[in-house]
């Protein structure tokens, strides 16, 4: 059985079926849960404990919540080097929440 790489089997595709995989594979990275998204960015429990100054289990059950303050959660996406904006979308638009700017 000979073994391809994705570019060749990707390069076989038709136009169609790229754009189709391309936006599957987008929507996929732009909506993760907390611990996948940890996980991406190449960090452990244990290293994102540390860089937060808590314990590695604090981390474990913070990514179980599915209800936190905005400050906790902004504290989590800056230790993964990311930072956090609260959005509100409407059908004639998108706005950015500026409350949470300084919390």
């Amino acid at each position: 059985m000979k073994i391809r790489k994705f570019a060749e089997l990707r390069a076989k595709m038709n136009p169609e079926r790229r754009a189709r995989i391309d936006a599957e594979v987008k929507k996929a990275l732009s909506e993760m849960p907390l611990n996948e998204l940890r996980s991406a960015r190449g960090l452990s429990q244990k290293m994102l404990a540390e860089a937060l100054h808590v314990q590695q289990p604090a981390i474990a059950k913070l990514e179980r919540r599915a209800d936190m303050y905005i400050s906790t959660l902004r504290s989590h996406i800056e230790a993964m080097g990311g930072s956090l904006e609260i959005l509100a979308h409407f059908p004639d638009g998108t706005v950015k929440i500026a409350n949470f700017s300084q919390v």
